[in-house]
């Protein structure tokens, strides 16, 4: 639910076939008439990189020809008809590449090593107290309906904030939620998740968050780890968030931070059996929960974050 703060590092762009070709005599034998497109990518540490989102467009008209991600290795191969094409390559906290190529019948067009460089930083908040603005935030939940539909919902009352660190991965956030605000647009469903079969608001009024640790993940990408108390139990759970800027707005030019995140969550940690419930004949939502988070804080004079009335 927080907002991940960007350490500086140095920007640049990713560079297509540097070093020597990969092996030709592994590569798999082409169709006849056809050629293809390899490559081996390398994180900017110049390590293998997997799982890097690869596209490859004809040339002109921008139409995929195929796409596909990068093995264990950080390979990747394709086979093309003849013609001219565009290689597009993504990856997490990475800067985008592109690359122009040709195929000729019975060839393989190889790109080399391509070297990737880390994402461009947007710029950090400055340090100090910073509070969620509950009319530009949204904290919400999906789930699954007895196995068969979706479930979301939302907490509409909330409060919390974030303390900005002069090193980013001191900072810290907390928030509280107030689980009796929980909305899923239909009153009958949610009195039964407020009742002790699931939220039990009368012994546990707030549903509470607070970050231990801020880990740089690349680009605008943070983990942050931190404690869950739902139910009366306090789980470790991280989040994967987004830092999306700051902007100066809104009705008195505030200075604003956004970030995105998201996190799963499984009922059995937080000692909500549904299994049990089912056997009873209660049709609940399932085990898993994804929480989804956007955010919005205000730069404040610092001050100390309270739980909601």
């Amino acid at each position: 639910m927080v907002l991940g703060m960007l350490r500086r590092r140095s920007e640049g762009d990713g560079e297509a076939g540097s070093g020597p070709e990969p092996a030709q005599g592994s590569l798999p034998q082409l169709p006849p008439g056809a050629g293809a497109v390899s490559c081996t990518v390398l994180d900017p540490f110049g390590q293998p990189l997997s799982g890097a989102e690869i596209v490859v467009s004809e040339a002109g008209s921008r139409r995929k020809a195929v796409s596909g991600s990068t093995d264990p290795y950080g390979s990747f191969f394709a086979t093309l008809p003849p013609g001219s094409y565009v290689f597009a390559l993504t990856a997490e906290g990475l800067q985008p590449l592109r690359a122009s190529f040709s195929v000729e019948p019975g060839s393989t067009a190889s790109l080399g090593l391509v070297q990737t460089r880390t994402a461009a930083l947007k710029e950090l908040p400055p340090p100090g107290t910073w509070l969620i603005d509950p009319p530009h935030t949204e904290i919400r939940f999906v789930a699954r309906h007895v196995g068969m539909a979706n479930v979301t919902g939302r907490f509409t009352r909330f409060q919390g904030g974030l303390r900005v660190a002069d090193r980013m991965e001191d900072s810290q956030i907390e928030i509280s939620m107030l689980a009796a605000s929980i909305d899923t647009g239909n009153r009958t469903r949610d009195n039964h998740l407020r009742s002790a079969d699931f939220l039990d608001i009368e012994r546990y009024p707030y549903v509470h968050f607070a970050s231990d640790r801020f880990v740089f993940r690349g680009g605008s990408r943070w983990t942050v780890q931190g404690s869950l108390t739902l139910h009366g139990v306090t789980r470790s759970v991280e989040l994967e968030t987004e830092y999306l800027g700051t902007v100066t707005g809104g009705y008195a030019d505030e200075l604003r931070c956004a970030a995105r995140a998201t996190a799963e969550l499984h009922r059995d940690d937080f000692t909500l059996d549904y299994r049990r419930m089912l056997a009873r004949g209660i049709a609940v939502v399932g085990p898993r929960i994804k929480l989804e988070i956007d955010i919005q804080a205000m730069y404040q004079t610092p001050t100390t974050p309270v739980p909601p009335e």
